[in-house]
């Protein structure tokens, strides 16, 4: 009898935790996960400051947003910020590992739960916000009218750009084994990203903004109304509340 509790409790505490929605994820995996603020304090440090820009304008121009709820939060190297520019902020995760960082970067609440089910009531928040997380839901038209419920006047996203070489050489490097982040990730652009929401949201009056950025240092410009650059926010403003 002992034995068999002993194995029970051993298959609990140390369980072969890699997937999600049947697939294995990065974010599953301690030897990514455990490093993942550092791509912001090195090499990505300049494009943060861009998405920044672009995320805090949308989320600030909106003046009844004062609540906001990030899912697929991360480290919440987003969701401390976003209290930063005056939204109160609260995150959500299906990786343990993430936010068993997160509990000691961020100060404020955060749940472990998928993002297709969010464990919320309608309306819980004045907006919700995906920052490059989106693009790995299986069911992304499910995720988006979860966000809807939850989320009283507006969705912000985040976005990977498919418009951009470095979708080539990601997939390139994964074909040689050499780069998982990226695996099972779907790339969108504004364009695709607009149709899965007017697919979720039929029946709803809403309107949608968007700008790219994530565009070369030597570029005359670093955000623009083009699809094209690593990088693209889009927001989504309900009008019938």
């Amino acid at each position: 009898m002992n034995e068999e509790l002993q194995l029970s409790e051993k298959s609990l505490v140390n369980p072969p935790l890699r997937n999600w929605q049947g697939r294995k994820e990065w974010f599953f995996n301690r030897e990514h996960t455990d490093t993942y603020e550092l791509w912001y304090e090195g090499r990505y440090k300049r494009a943060e400051v861009w998405q920044k820009k672009i995320m805090g304008r949308f989320v600030t121009s909106d003046p009844r947003i004062k609540t906001l709820l990030e899912f697929g939060c991360g480290t919440g190297r987003f969701t401390r910020w976003w209290k930063e520019i005056g939204i109160e902020a609260a995150g959500g995760d299906i990786s343990p590992f993430m936010l068993g960082q997160a509990v000691h970067l961020f100060g404020g609440n955060l749940v472990w739960a998928d993002s297709h089910f969010m464990p919320f009531k309608n309306h819980t928040f004045d907006c919700l916000a995906f920052i490059t997380t989106f693009e790995y839901y299986r069911d992304p038209v499910q995720v988006i009218r979860e966000a809807a419920r939850v989320a009283k006047y507006g969705i912000a996203f985040g976005m990977m750009n498919r418009n951009s070489p470095k979708v080539v050489r990601r997939r390139v490097q994964e074909a040689f084994g050499k780069n998982p982040f990226y695996v099972t990730a779907t790339f969108y652009t504004p364009t695709l990203l607009t149709k899965k929401i007017h697919e979720a949201l039929e029946g709803r009056s809403y309107s949608i903004e968007w700008q790219a950025t994530g565009l070369p240092e030597w570029f005359p410009v670093q955000e623009w109304h083009v699809p094209y650059g690593d990088f693209f926010g889009l927001f989504v403003k309900f009008n019938d509340v």
